[in-house]
């Protein structure tokens, strides 16, 4: 079975070699030139227990065409140092193994929350698919019963005064997305979507749903060892947070760092009723 990889930190991504976030779903375009990253900007970095080797400053593309800098951490995470700054909170309960997680920034700033499927040109428009995938990805998170966020989906090429927007990353490379973590009670704004046009429907439903996980606050449901991606790798704590959500079904879960490319798009039993613990 493929297992691609899916973003995350605020995003994880998706990438063939089943990466789901995916590299994490990387956005990245083109290093920011000349830019140093400070010790400061590092330590602040290692206070939330990630990994500061490869830290770069990148242009990372918006859904107008434009990009704005921003700290890109574990190839798929990527803030703005306010951003950063925001997410640094005192310890508090991480848990077991093999359950749901989710970080210790969640949205409580207004629980509708506007999402908009970008419809503009310059290649970060959604293709029918992927406009498709989104709406199921929202209707599947909007019937879900006992929790208190909810979600207004529109399609349009007006983003600015929404709390998330879905569009097309055309210069990433591999299949996957990206996006980021809660910070100061708003949801992560930016999630983005990559080399998925040869997936089914349910995978790009998977991606999507996965990276609007993140950006209301789930961890990867495996961020101690990303087996789910053949790896051995801790994601690490820190002042990020790892909440316990409980669970007995992870390899069911929409949140695994990565996913199968036969991957239904739907949320496993563990996710609704960690949804429901933090919703």
């Amino acid at each position: 079975m493929k297992k691609i990889k899916i973003g995350a930190l605020a995003g994880l991504c998706l990438m063939l070699s089943v990466q789901s976030c995916q590299k994490e779903e990387s956005a990245v375009e083109n290093v920011a030139s000349e830019k140093i990253v400070s010790p400061e900007l590092l330590e602040k970095i290692a206070a939330l227990d990630l990994n500061t080797s490869g830290v770069r400053m990148v242009d990372f593309l918006l859904p107008d065409g434009t990009t704005q800098e921003r700290i890109q951490v574990e190839d798929d995470i990527f803030m703005t140092e306010n951003e950063i700054d925001a997410m640094r909170k005192p310890a508090a309960d991480d848990g077991g193994m093999s359950r749901n997680y989710r970080t210790y920034n969640l949205v409580t700033q207004g629980r509708v929350i506007s999402i908009v499927g970008y419809t503009g040109g310059g290649g970060q428009g959604l293709s029918n698919k992927e406009r498709t995938a989104l709406q199921r990805a929202v209707n599947n998170y909007n019937s879900l019963s006992n929790v208190s966020i909810s979600f207004q989906l529109t399609f349009s090429s007006d983003y600015a005064s929404k709390d998330m927007v879905v569009y097309h990353n055309p210069s990433q490379s591999g299949a996957g997305g990206s996006a980021g973590f809660p910070s100061n009670g708003r949801p992560h704004k930016f999630v983005q979507i990559h080399g998925l046009e040869n997936y089914s429907t349910n995978v790009v439903q998977h991606v999507i749903a996965h990276e609007i996980g993140h950006s209301i606050g789930f961890r990867h449901t495996d961020w101690f060892n990303r087996a789910s991606c053949g790896q051995n790798s801790n994601e690490g704590v820190g002042q990020i947070g790892a909440v316990d959500l409980g669970g007995n079904n992870p390899n069911s879960s929409i949140m695994l760092a990565c996913f199968s490319a036969n991957a239904s798009g739907n949320f496993g039993v563990d996710d609704v009723k960690a949804l429901q613990k933090m919703y």
